[in-house]
């Protein structure tokens, strides 16, 4: 199928805006099957030229990296809008302009689960996954986390399951819907490259504006925007929620409910956090017509969660130290907070997307002992606290090693350090997952 498709290219030029790993494997598909291939990028790094120019791929660069546009197949990375006027032109003169998720989802030939949200979305998808691979399918996951799935599609059969993360800058540029969806949340998120809040919630809709009569709509019913969504479904929509007991997946004290009966006890239920029930009650609607005896129980009990988020690092001079990098945002920021009965040491600050900080003093005042504030949002931290009366300390940290050393000499023995940034990693790292694992070496250096 994959080969296929990508011979119907090969007398032509196809072309990527962006090299990053969302694009570079599909280039790499194409370039080995002797078809040209253009990259387009406004800035490549040293070491993505050297790869691209040994795969024999034309190069444009600089300013005018989206001149001349004449490839009948473009492909644009996640962060690419797709209403940049050069690329609103090539669709005019014929281009077809696609990512990899939308080509993706025109060739599976297997059911797909497509989750999104502001919060939660990783943990869910992944949750909803293992469940899958528990109760015996074989499962590809990829989308937003984990391998690329297009490049994969001849591994592909009809009896198989995929699983896919989609952002809003995924979700803005699809078409297609999957025949499971699942929304976790929906708060102010990515205003800096959204217009505003309202293209932010159109793009997370779009993950169900094409859904099969057949399909499954997952929603959480306690957040309004979500619970929305329901109103347009031409399918069949579940809800869990920890206000509605009539709800497909009811989240009490006592664990999470279905149909009534205690389906999973929250003492079996290893992740820490409020908020994971919610992810476990997420994924459970997902995937409840598929589900295995004791698939649930078993990943219950075993599963201690994805990197960077919530993640327990080690214990240094009776510092405990945990890394929940991809809290992006106050909203995420706020639940890692609360999933700790005693205060911690927060460190937070980093790239500003143009979110309200407002909501941190109080989850701040509530649940921390001190902070230790950095990158571009720490300024505006600060004086968010000082005018909300913190009445803890503020430590300021130009580096991960500064904030670290800080923050645990605040927290002291039998005090724990988290990093949740609140903010993204662009002022200072690619991505979470580099600011999370330089946290990591940091601590590993105490």
């Amino acid at each position: 199928m994959l080969q296929q498709y990508i011979q119907t290219y090969a007398s032509a030029r196809v072309g990527f805006v962006g090299a990053g790993i969302s694009n570079m494997p599909i280039i790499e598909l194409f370039a080995a099957a002797g078809v040209p291939v253009i990259v387009r990028d406004r800035k490549l790094r040293d070491g993505e030229r050297e790869k691209l120019r040994a795969l024999g791929a034309a190069l444009s660069e600089g300013e005018d990296y989206l001149h001349g546009i004449d490839e009948p197949l473009l492909f644009l990375s996640p962060a690419v809008r797709p209403d940049l006027p050069e690329l609103v032109a090539a669709r005019a003169n014929g281009t077809h302009v696609t990512t990899e998720m939308e080509e993706f989802f025109a060739l599976c030939p297997c059911p797909i689960t497509a989750v999104t949200g502001s919060d939660g979305k990783t943990t869910t998808t992944t949750l909803t996954a293992k469940l899958l691979e528990n109760s015996g399918k074989r499962v590809f996951l990829g989308g937003n986390i984990g391998k690329n799935l297009f490049a994969r599609l001849d591994e592909i059969g009809p009896d198989d399951f995929a699983v896919a993360e989609l952002s809003s800058f995924q979700l803005m540029k699809m078409t297609r819907s999957p025949s499971t969806a699942v929304v976790t949340n929906i708060s102010p998120n990515h205003l800096d490259w959204h217009r505003d809040f309202n293209e932010y919630v159109a793009a997370k809709k779009r993950i169900c504006a094409s859904m099969p009569k057949d399909g499954l709509l997952v929603l959480n019913y306690d957040n309004d925007r979500t619970r929305a969504f329901a109103e347009d479904a031409g399918c069949r929509v579940r809800f869990f929620s920890r206000k509605n007991k009539d709800a497909f997946c009811y989240i009490d004290s006592d664990g999470i409910h279905c149909g009534g009966k205690l389906l999973l006890a929250d003492g079996d239920i290893r992740l820490v956090g409020a908020h994971n029930r919610e992810n476990y009650a997420a994924a459970i609607a997902a995937t409840a017509d598929l589900l295995a005896d004791g698939a649930l129980l078993s990943l219950a009990r075993e599963f201690g969660g994805v990197a960077h988020r919530i993640e327990f690092v080690a214990e240094k001079n009776g510092v405990r130290f945990y890394n929940s990098s991809i809290d992006s945002s106050p909203s995420r920021s706020t639940a890692a907070l609360r999933s700790f009965s005693g205060r911690v040491i927060v460190i937070a600050g980093g790239y500003d997307k143009k979110i309200p900080l407002d909501t941190l003093g109080k989850v701040f005042t509530e649940k921390t002992a001190g902070c230790v504030l950095m990158g571009d949002t720490g300024p505006k931290l600060r004086a968010m606290l000082g005018q909300s009366g913190y009445p803890y300390p503020i430590a300021k940290a130009e580096t991960m090693r500064e904030a670290v050393a800080r923050a645990a000499a605040l927290a002291g023995p039998g005090g724990t350090v988290l990093l949740s940034p609140a903010a993204a990693s662009f002022d200072k790292y690619r991505n979470f997952e580099e600011r999370g694992e330089d946290f990591k070496t940091a601590v590993r250096e105490l």
